[in-house]
């Protein structure tokens, strides 16, 4: 993760990291011009800070996934000792369907934190004047919210995603990544989204292979009680289209002025339809990963997406989880930006509803529902099932390339300055320094399998009806076509850093084993004299004795 290995990347780190501090610098001064909704209603400092609260935990919900999916292959008691509040994610995690448990609660967190962050960044006016600057400045940044895009994209996910790709036992080895975890078990277990339950098993069933689970069947209550939150789930998820399209129909959201209701709608259903397949690319290419070229020969447009997926000696994967990393966290904030609900003075409420009720719709989180199960989680769970329909489209092999481009371009390559200065002040290394190389971690697994007569299971085994998310790195099968001599020189410096901390350990602890033995010899020494004063006392008092007989 160094820094202006060359010149082009360097330019790139500094002008994207301009952007950044540019970005942030006007987002924060229009909140205190009191410019933004929370601002408004509440006050410019609990919109300052909800905003940078929403954008820290932002980091968490998605630097968590990355070592909550990364982590399970990996033998916990290696890390028991060391990493104690991680292996207590773990052992969650790895119990039973919680891995997809949590990766359904957290993509809903991630999509609330983004329409939190838009109520307390967005302005209300898009030509207020701020610093003197020009109207096509104002209009840019924070009309079209660039600014909000560039400091959730870079601070919120991608520096995050990089840090914890490579540093997964750091990152969640803290209280903040449990809390995390458990907030994104409750939002699951509340059954807001146990519609996506629905399409997990209709997907399941289409693909002709069976539902996977390392769970016991539900007993006749818990199978009651499961069914019993798909239906209000789906109850919800119609309401809050009914509310959201009423309110787009009716020009009633924050849309851009000028926009008409009817392409509001149609502009709501594209960009959820973008963000579907940007998120169902990233299953559909970790299941092509493993596939033979035979199988992606049948279909020219997927082997022609494949071909520019793994060219650049594989270095186009992660290039494409980057690149899509910046496009859905801009779809996200338009799809915010459309969906959430705003009346001008005099309009009645929604369907007639209660002011209480009608303040809870403009918080947005009706469109942020919306967004997670119809453009995140269904189409995951889609391309899980059918990885070769999804990626032979002409559609997938446009969205890869503009992806790839977004990240050529580096404009989020700031992205990795922030990851540095939070790596450094967070002291995070490798997960190598502590549990090995992923090559010996599989070397050792393959030794123990072959020796009790088992499969190797590959760790990265798509299966449909589940949900892999992606981070910017390659699954492990493809990791040795990433390493630069950058990567081993900087994998070397915290492997050495690391052997200079345990001999400075081993140092201490021997000068404390010294420190002890001298003490313990000092009371055997007193010992013995007071075993030896004992014994003249003795033989005087003897002696005494016989004088006096």
């Amino acid at each position: 993760m160094a820094i202006g290995s060359d010149p082009l990347k360097l330019f790139k780190e500094v002008y994207s990291t301009c952007l950044l501090i540019f970005s942030s610098a006007i987002v924060c001064a229009l909140i205190f011009t009191g410019e933004t909704k929370v601002a408004s209603e509440a006050h410019p400092a609990v919109a300052f800070i909800v905003l940078w609260l929403a954008i820290i935990w932002l980091s968490m919900v998605e630097g968590g996934q990355a070592s909550c999916v990364g982590l399970p292959p990996i033998d916990m008691d290696l890390y028991k000792d060391s990493h104690p509040k991680s292996h207590q994610i773990m052992t969650i995690v790895n119990r039973g369907d919680n891995l997809d448990r949590y990766l359904m609660g957290r993509q809903f967190m991630v999509l609330a934190l983004v329409f939190v962050e838009n109520l307390c960044g967005h302005p209300l006016n898009e030509k207020q004047q701020l610093w003197g600057m020009p109207d096509w400045v104002i209009t840019i940044f924070l009309g079209s919210g660039l600014a909000m895009f560039f400091m959730t994209a870079m601070i919120g996910k991608i520096s995050a995603q990089v840090n914890a790709s490579r540093c997964m036992l750091d990152y969640i080895n803290n209280w903040f990544g449990l809390f995390t975890l458990q907030v994104a078990r409750i939002i699951e277990a509340s059954g807001l989204l146990h519609c996506c339950y629905l399409v997990q098993i209709f997907f399941a069933w289409a693909s002709g292979q069976p539902l996977q689970s390392t769970e016991a069947p539900r007993s006749p209550v818990q199978s009651l009680f499961f069914w019993g939150r798909v239906v209000v789930s789906f109850a919800i998820l119609v309401f809050a289209f009914v509310v959201t399209l009423v309110a787009l129909f009716n020009g009633q959201t924050t849309m851009w002025e000028g926009v008409p209701g009817g392409v509001s709608v149609i502009l709501f259903f594209v960009f959820m339809a973008i963000v579907g397949m940007l998120e169902g690319m990233q299953i559909a290419f970790f299941a092509v990963a493993k596939m033979h070229k035979e199988e992606l020969a049948s279909n020219a447009w997927a082997n022609r997406t494949c071909d520019v997926l793994f060219a650049n000696d594989g270095r186009n994967l992660p290039g494409f989880m980057v690149g899509r990393q910046m496009c859905v966290t801009l779809c996200f904030f338009i799809v915010a930006r459309v969906t959430t609900i705003k009346l001008e003075e005099g309009d009645e409420n929604i369907l007639g509803v209660s002011d209480g009720l009608q303040s809870f719709f403009e918080t947005g989180l009706l469109g942020a529902l919306i967004t997670t199960i119809v453009a995140s989680i269904t189409w995951q769970l889609v391309a899980s099932a059918f990885p070769m329909a999804f990626l032979s489209t002409p559609l997938t092999y446009v969205l890869l390339r503009f992806c790839l481009f977004l990240e050529w371009t580096g404009i989020c390559q700031g992205a990795w300055v922030v990851a540095l200065v939070h790596r450094k002040i967070a002291r995070f290394k490798r997960d190598e320094v502590y549990v090995g190389t992923a090559d010996e971690r599989a070397a050792k697994k393959r030794a123990i399998a072959e020796a009790n007569g088992e499969e190797v299971e590959d760790d990265y085994n798509v299966v449909p009806g589940h949900m892999y998310p992606g981070v910017p790195t390659l699954p492990p099968n493809f990791g040795h076509r990433t390493q630069t001599l950058e990567d081993l020189t900087q994998l070397e410096q915290e492997l050495t850093e690391h052997r200079q901390d345990v001999d400075h350990r081993l140092e201490e602890i021997r000068a404390k084993k010294a420190k002890l033995a001298a003490v313990v010899d000092v009371d055997a020494v007193k010992m013995v004299n007071n075993a030896d004063k004992d014994k003249t006392d003795l033989d005087n008092d003897d002696n005494s004795g016989d004088c006096e007989a």
